[in-house]
């Protein structure tokens, strides 16, 4: 049997634990406010995680951060 990941799949072990969380946030529904004021951060924080998780795995919408966050079940 072979098992074949995704890009993203692949690719998901390069986030750190606080990116992680900062996905989990956004993608059920809160906005960077909401995550920001959630993990005691700033929302520029939350906003720079972000853009950091968009460049690690090359994803440029928010409903693309969302469906890689269900799939990794977070």
């Amino acid at each position: 049997m072979s098992l074949t990941l995704t890009t993203h799949e692949a690719a998901t072990p390069e986030l750190a634990p606080r990116e992680r969380e900062t996905l989990r946030h956004i993608a059920a529904g809160r906005t960077y406010l909401q995550t920001a004021r959630h993990m005691g951060l700033s929302k520029h924080t939350v906003d720079a995680y972000l853009r950091r998780i968009r460049a690690k795995l090359n994803i440029n919408s928010t409903a693309e951060l969302t469906r890689l966050a269900i799939s990794l079940g977070l």
